[in-house]
């Protein structure tokens, strides 16, 4: 088989004239550029038995976390078994795969940790496992499996996107000074690390410094306007950055013009949504008819049953849009999986009970509620996202706490929040002490 070196200087097995192509491929996935795919269907259109090929577009359908693209990644995955036989290193993909269609991502990430500890340069593998690790709410692996390559890719021409994944594991792990300068570091070497960008986003979100990351992001746009739909994902960041100055306004002409531009059902982009219009919600702001787009895309996926941090934005969708049969449906469906699968596992526990508080929450039932949330908060990391994401489920069950009269629960979960974030009080938890002040004061 013909053999070229990509720009990590990994062997693939390509004839020469296709590594450029092979090459925007790799640098698509590092930069989240709505180029990859096009790219990848070029080089599969050119070499259909190319192995690796078919492992990459098969893995990034199981990362979509929708049913109908795990068929997808099947055929894949059979095409690449079945195509002319790879590297060892192609092959190690071929099989991460499919572990995960087992549903055993850990057992992909073990495959694919194997292949990188092989050779610390591959930049591919490095991004791969990043994602994987990401949505099974592994933060610790994320930056371990950084920090053990970090010193081989000191000449790298990728090197910026290894910095901007650094950063976003450094702030996921409570490093937040250290993140920032990587994230910065990065960006002077790659401007369109767009993750690396959101990493920095990251920091001023935990961090309490809204206006600060405001004036970070204001006209660094084009760093993310080559994005697939991770763009709307730092839109998100900005908005809650105005979000968290009481700028609603601001927040909601955010989610009208670029969060929700695209009428999508990536639970992704629908993630972005319905935590964005939760916590309006929660702050009293009126957010008109925006739910119901929402909740007519999420019954439609609701039985999907992928990734129990897709169901429970889902949840937010149709409680926010009254979709009462739907999210008992949904509930009912991750009550009753028999599946042994990982995704299975977290769906039963802490996924279940999370649903079941939202649903509670969205019918006023705050004690209920606030005893469902509570079940499922320890175990809340499992869901996968990060920090920014699940703290909408901070929130609802805070707010749970506060409405069922639980003061002292909802003040040791405030504190709690706020030594994740380096002690930092932003707007949300100053608004929510100041209540809880008040109703003591009151009660006396």
């Amino acid at each position: 088989m013909p053999i070229s070196d990509d720009l990590s200087g990994v062997p693939t097995s390509l004839p020469p004239t296709l590594i450029g192509d092979w090459n925007a491929v790799i640098h698509g996935v590092l930069s989240h550029s709505a180029s990859t795919g096009p790219a990848l269907n070029k080089v599969l259109a050119a070499a259909p038995d190319f192995a690796l090929g078919q492992a990459i577009r098969g893995l990034s359908c199981m990362l979509l976390g929708r049913s109908e693209m795990v068929v997808v990644a099947r055929q894949a995955h059979t095409e690449a078994l079945t195509g002319a036989p790879g590297t060892a290193r192609e092959m190690a993909f071929v099989h991460a795969l499919g572990d995960w269609l087992d549903g055993r991502p850990s057992g992909a990430t073990g495959r694919l940790q194997v292949v990188l500890d092989a050779n610390l340069r591959d930049a591919l593998v490095m991004k791969l496992l990043q994602g994987i690790h990401f949505i099974m709410g592994r933060p610790g692996e994320m930056r371990q499996s950084i920090e053990d390559v970090i010193g081989a890719w000191d000449d790298h021409p990728w090197r910026g996107y290894l910095l901007g994944c650094h950063a976003f594991t450094l702030e996921e792990t409570g490093e937040y000074a250290a993140a920032e300068r990587a994230g910065r570091d990065g960006l002077v070497l790659a401007p369109d690390d767009a993750w690396g960008l959101h990493a920095v986003a990251h920091v001023f979100d935990m961090t309490g410094r809204a206006r600060a990351g405001l004036d970070f992001l204001t006209g660094r746009e084009q760093s993310w306007a080559h994005c697939n739909n991770f763009r709307y994902h730092v839109w998100w960041h900005r908005a809650l950055m105005h979000l968290d100055l009481g700028e609603y306004d601001a927040a909601l002409a955010l989610y009208d013009a670029d969060i929700r531009n695209d009428k999508t059902d990536d639970y992704r982009d629908i993630a972005n949504a319905a935590s964005l219009l939760s916590r309006l919600d929660l702050d009293g702001i009126d957010v008109g008819d925006r739910w119901e787009e929402l909740a007519v895309l999420s019954e439609h996926r609701a039985q999907d049953g992928c990734l129990a941090f897709a169901d429970l934005h889902y949840m937010l969708a149709l409680c926010g849009g009254d979709r009462d049969e739907a999210a008992a449906g949904l509930i009912a469906r991750m009550h009753h999986s028999q599946s042994t699968s990982e995704a299975d596992q977290i769906m039963a526990h802490p996924g279940l009970k999370l649903a079941q508080g939202l649903q509670a929450f969205a019918n006023g039932e705050y004690s209920s509620a606030w005893q469902h949330l509570n079940a499922g908060h320890a175990d809340m990391l499992s869901i996968g996202g990060s920090h920014a994401q699940r703290d909408v489920f901070d929130r609802v069950t805070i707010e749970a706490a506060l409405r069922g009269g639980h003061l002292d629960a909802a003040e040791g979960l405030l504190r709690g929040r706020m030594d994740l974030r380096g002690g930092n009080e932003d707007g949300y938890a100053a608004a929510r002490l100041s209540l809880i002040h008040t109703a003591r004061r009151q009660a006396v």
